[in-house]
């Protein structure tokens, strides 16, 4: 049995709160209740009652108050053994459980009172079934377990803490997107990756991946494979297997339910756990249809003649072509870049095309052009565009070598 609040389901997330309303209502109530007196009732008595009323209604209100400010905010199980407490900044206490709840322990044999609390491996001077783990600000989290005075492990949870999501997130930080996670995918066979950037203070790795279908279903089912780091989704309206780069950098995922031919209802959502070293946690979404993430690879462009270029559609696109057609921009340089990192992106084109193929693709190329640029993106959807495919042409060498034999 897993440690955790075991006086609670973690389904059953009812914000103390909610309490306010029936407060409300008593002291509505007990400011409305009629007192029978007539003309010889003393003024002392009156007042008397009056400030009853007062004083109840206050005490329920400061009771009321003193629940919605507790910290927790709410706890819930991330994954068996790992709980995720969030938190609101100020002081506040966690009970965890060694053997069942706190009231099972008290019930027990005297063996409960034997029980010896670590935290990261070091011994707490808290005894029993029971443990309190201390809050203050994003403190608190850690490796908590239980043990018999032989040193036996009795029982262990990992607990993390979460900040109120109103804080500045500090695991990942944005891309020039404004965007934390980027999705890509090569194509339209359920296959995408999503990426991110690491806060370089607090480098983490991925504590939970949920990956599924919107819909009016209950949030699908995720397990993984520790030894592989893959983990599997799956819902009653989706199948999604996923895994994490060595890097711990990026994610590739796969719909293994997807037809690339049926038109996409349902959007995908993505929801990345991280956690850092100090036990932090912080969840990270994102929605998208595949034709939104969609950017076919780069295309292999090739030099037929003099005047002649082609370029065939990547290897890793959707086919068949004429169900999948591309666009390509042409883009081309009258001057070379030599010095150019990305002569595509670099120079100023003299002049930019834009044409459409289902098959392989010929171009005839201006007479003065030194350079070719391509590049393609889906014909049917405001997508992304590939990245630039770059051919340097030979003309000019050509040329001089004509020039030299005729010299000789």
């Amino acid at each position: 049995m897993p440690l955790a609040v075991a006086t609670h389901e973690v389904r059953k997330r009812i914000s103390l709160c909610d309490v306010g309303k029936f407060a409300w209502v008593v002291c509505e109530c007990v400011s409305h209740i009629k007192v029978s007196w007539n003309s010889q009732t003393s003024h002392w008595f009156r007042t008397s009652v009056t400030k009853m009323k007062f004083f109840t209604c206050s005490v329920i209100m400061s009771v009321f108050l003193q629940v919605c400010s507790q910290n927790p905010l709410r706890y819930w199980t991330l994954l068996p053994n790992i709980l995720v407490v969030e938190v609101n900044g100020s002081l506040g206490q966690q009970p965890l459980s060694c053997l069942g709840s706190p009231q099972e322990g008290t019930r027990k044999d005297d063996k409960s009172q034997d029980i010896v609390w670590r935290k990261n491996g070091v011994v707490e001077e808290q005894r029993g079934n029971s443990y309190l783990v201390q809050l203050e600000e994003s403190l608190g989290g850690g490796n908590y377990t239980c043990h018999r005075e032989d040193g036996s492990l009795v029982n262990h949870t990992v607990v993390l803490i979460q900040e109120d999501q109103t804080e500045r997130r500090k695991i990942l930080v944005k891309t020039d997107q404004e965007d934390y996670l980027t999705c890509l995918a090569q194509n339209y066979n359920g296959e995408f990756h999503c990426s991110w950037t690491w806060n370089r203070n607090r480098v983490g790795k991925v504590a939970l991946i949920q990956v599924g279908r919107i819909s009016n279903d209950s949030d699908a089912q995720c397990s993984v494979d520790v030894s592989t780091q893959r983990w599997t989704c799956s819902s009653g309206q989706s199948n999604f297997s996923c895994s994490v780069d060595e890097h711990g950098h990026r994610i590739s995922c796969r719909d293994e339910q997807h037809c690339p031919y049926a038109e996409e209802i349902q959007q995908i959502y993505v929801t990345l756990y991280v956690r850092t070293e100090q036990f932090l946690v912080e969840n990270y979404s994102k929605q998208f249809y595949l034709a939104e993430i969609v950017k076919p690879d780069m295309v292999r462009i090739s030099e037929v003649n003099t005047s002649m270029i082609e370029w065939s559609y990547p290897s890793s696109w959707s086919s068949p072509y004429s169900y999948f057609p591309l666009t390509f921009q042409i883009s081309q340089f009258r001057r070379g870049c030599k010095g150019c990192d990305n002569p595509c992106t670099e120079s100023k084109p003299a002049k930019i095309l834009m044409v459409h193929f289902t098959d392989v693709c010929q171009f005839k190329v201006k007479h003065k052009a030194k350079a070719v640029c391509v590049r393609a993106k889906d014909a049917l959807c405001n997508s992304q565009w590939s990245e630039w495919s770059h051919l340097r042409l030979r003309r000019n060498n050509k040329n001089k070598h004509r020039q030299n034999d005729k010299q000789g």
